[in-house]
């Protein structure tokens, strides 16, 4: 299958890893050359590990790089696919800009997809001329690790292309999960009130950065505790699931943490800015509380 993926950052990437490796001919497009580069060697890096590990050959990482073509022309990048993967930020002005180009692009057939973590698949359709056509596909991060697919149908998504993309899931080694559209889905409507309550509970004093997490990790047996799950997110992600969830329910208990608002205004966004609720340093896998939450 010829697809194409939209936007070469931390999802778009894994994206186009995971089909490539299955043997699709994937576009990768971004506005930025730059951007498609760094996309470019992220991939390369993680099938070097992927080889070390022993669970992929070296002439098998080499056909998975030649799989993969880039542009920086969407409307060119899209001409013979056969689903597109929009990996864009998560901004619904963004978006639905997005699949309105597309939409005037993309071959008629063409099964137009979002990794959106939360924004109404509806309301992204709503901009399109098929709206039977557009679906949700949210991979979880890192892609090529992780294996959950969730599939979000929108109000006029047909079950044809429903199954086309489950079955396609599949294919390619995850585990898709099929729900309905509403506002954060099932994935975050239930994961972001944890890391919002989480935040709340350091704000309000209750316990510190490294308590919260390690209560969770060792009490509910969770890999990662939320506050550094949040970093690893993106703590600006984060604050954009929690305001549609906030939007698309009307209800108060949606309503982001005003210490989450201030991080974000602040630039503190977790991993990705090298300070959250722990600071990065390049390097070094050491976990350390930021110092605005050192005792």
């Amino acid at each position: 299958m010829n697809i194409s993926v939209i936007g070469a950052g931390q999802m778009g990437n894994g994206i186009a890893h995971v089909f490539a490796q299955s043997g699709h001919q994937v576009t990768l497009i971004d506005i930025a050359q730059a951007s498609l580069d760094k996309g470019l060697a992220t991939i390369t890096k993680n099938l070097d590990r992927q080889v070390a590990k022993g669970s992929l050959t070296e002439d098998q990482k080499v056909a998975t790089l030649k799989h993969i073509t880039t542009s920086t022309d969407m409307a060119a990048g899209v001409k013979s696919a056969e689903l597109v993967v929009e990996a864009a930020t998560e901004n619904v002005d963004l978006k639905l800009r997005i699949f309105r180009d597309l939409d005037a692009s993309a071959p008629a057939g063409c099964i137009l997809a979002t990794n959106t973590s939360s924004i109404s698949i509806t309301r992204i359709a709503a901009v399109t001329k098929r709206p039977q056509q557009v679906i949700g596909m949210h991979f979880m991060n890192p892609v090529p690790v992780m294996k959950l697919v969730e599939v979000i149908r929108g109000y006029d998504t047909t079950d044809a292309v429903t199954k086309t993309v489950v079955d396609l899931s599949t294919a390619i080694g995850k585990v898709p999960v099929t729900v309905n559209d509403y506002a954060g889905f099932i994935a975050n409507r239930i994961l972001m009130p944890m890391i919002n309550e989480s935040i709340e509970a350091l704000f309000q004093g209750v316990g510190g950065v490294a308590e919260i997490d390690a209560i969770m990790k060792l009490g509910m047996a969770h890999p990662m505790g939320p506050l550094q799950l949040a970093d690893f997110i993106g703590l600006d992600t984060c604050l954009a699931i929690l305001r549609v969830l906030h939007e698309g329910f009307g209800n108060p208990k949606y309503a982001p943490c005003p210490l989450l608002v201030q991080m974000v205004t602040a630039g503190k966004l977790g991993v990705k800015s090298g300070e959250g609720f722990y600071q990065y340093t390049a390097g070094s896998k050491e976990l350390v509380v930021a110092p605005s939450f050192s005792k």
